[in-house]
Parts: structure tokens; C-alpha cells; sequence
């Protein structure tokens, strides 16, 4: 059971290398033009639909099952303000990490969440890793340029995502081992994280990914949120 634990988180966390690998080859071997930057936006704004999905599917429903509407809600608004002075801070130093910010507090309560489940439903807990590891592919492709546009260079960027990409099977271990019994901690760290997130995609991620004059970004949300639904159907 720990053997197919540790290799369906490590699917999840993995793409998140990969995600970073073909952004980095997009960057240097696709010639700068309007389609680029279309498809660019486009991705950018399909990653926040799954973004937003994992918000309004997956973090605030598991959270609403086991927490009552007080401590819920305090959860929710400690982590949006939580983020919201984090989100000041990196402004003032410049840079470009709302995306990355959001990719991990959607990734870590998720995977932490599939530990948890692993161990009561091994098949939905196999869904989930797939479901986890499909949204973190567009939102590690936007992070790597979000990242590279701040001045990181590509190699320490790929370092970066290469050992993030093990939070995975950390998150997963924990939930397993020390969460799966404790599944009020497991939901307010859910229902925490979703503040933060859908601060960041307010604030910063969703105003980048709009283009004027072009209606297939936000198409691109649109299905990046129907993968979310599909993802939840079939788990």
C-alpha cells in the first residue's frame, strides 16, 4: 500500500518538473509572435479555471463536510489576508510568483488530502492523484514564465520545480500518517488554502491572462474549470 502511495503522489508531484521542462522549451525553440502570445494567455487562464475548480470542487466541499460555518470562515479569511501581505510584500521587492504561490497551496493541501484518502478509498485516492497531477501541468508551464519574466534564469528555475515537484509524496505521507485521523486539521488547511488562492487569482492571475480583443483566453478558462468538473465526476 505505501508503494503505490508514494507512486501515486510521486505522478502527481512529477508533473510539476515536466510542467516547468516544456515551458522552458516553448521559451527558447517557439519564434516570438501574436500566436505565441495568444497561446501564452490562453494557457495562463486555463490553469486558473483549474485553479478555481480545485477552489469550488475539491478544497471548500471537503472543507464544508467537517468544519462548522465560524471556524470555516476563519480559516477562509486568514489565509485570503494571510496572502494578501505576502502578495504586498513580493510587490515591493518586484517579481512575478502569484502563480507559483497558488499552484502550491492548491498541490500541497491536495496532496496531503490524498494521503488522508488513500487509506479509507484507495480508488478515489487514484483519481485524485490523477486529477492533482493534470492540473499542476498548465500551472507549472505559467509559473516557469511567470518566474523567468522576474529574472530567475532557467536552470535554477528547473532546480526549483525538480525538488517541488517532491512535495507530493511528503503531503501525501503526512495526510496519511498523521491526518487521516484527524480530518478537521486536514479540512482547515484545505479551506485556508482556498482563501489564499482565490486572493492570488483575483489579484493577480487572472488580470494577466486577459487580452484585448481575444475571446479564447477566456474560453481557456472555461476548460480549464470543465477539466476540474471532469476530474471530480470521475472521482
Amino acid at each position: 500500500m505505501l508503494t503505490n502511495l508514494i507512486l501515486f503522489s510521486g505522478f502527481a508531484g512529477i508533473t510539476v518538473f515536466i510542467g516547468g521542462i516544456l515551458a522552458n522549451v516553448f521559451n527558447h525553440h517557439v519564434k516570438e509572435s501574436p500566436v505565441k502570445y495568444e497561446i501564452v494567455h490562453t494557457l495562463m487562464s486555463f490553469g486558473a479555471g483549474i485553479i478555481l475548480s480545485a477552489i469550488a470542487l475539491v478544497l471548500i466541499p471537503k472543507g464544508m463536510e467537517e468544519l462548522e460555518l465560524i471556524p470555516m470562515a476563519s480559516s477562509f479569511l486568514i489565509g485570503a489576508g494571510l496572502f494578501m501581505c505576502i502578495d504586498q510584500y513580493l510587490a515591493k521587492k518586484g517579481g512575478q510568483t502569484a502563480t507559483l504561490l497558488a499552484m502550491m497551496m492548491d498541490f500541497v493541501p491536495e496532496s496531503i488530502a490524498l494521503g488522508a484518502v488513500f487509506a479509507i478509498e484507495p480508488e478515489m485516492a487514484t483519481l485524485l492523484a490523477v486529477f492533482i497531477g493534470l492540473q499542476n501541468l498548465p500551472e507549472a508551464f505559467n509559473a516557469f514564465r511567470d518566474l523567468a519574466q522576474s529574472g530567475f534564469k532557467a536552470k535554477k528555475i528547473l532546480i526549483i520545480f525538480f525538488f517541488l515537484s517532491f512535495l507530493g509524496i511528503i503531503g501525501a505521507l503526512i495526510g496519511h500518517y498523521f491526518l487521516s485521523k484527524h480530518p478537521d486539521l486536514t479540512a482547515h488547511l484545505m479551506v485556508f488554502a482556498s482563501g489564499g488562492i482565490l486572493y492570488l487569482l483575483i489579484q493577480d492571475i487572472i488580470p494577466e491572462s486577459k487580452l484585448e480583443k481575444n475571446y479564447l483566453t477566456s474560453l481557456g478558462a472555461s476548460l480549464g474549470f470543465l477539466v476540474g468538473i471532469i476530474g471530480e465526476k470521475l472521482v
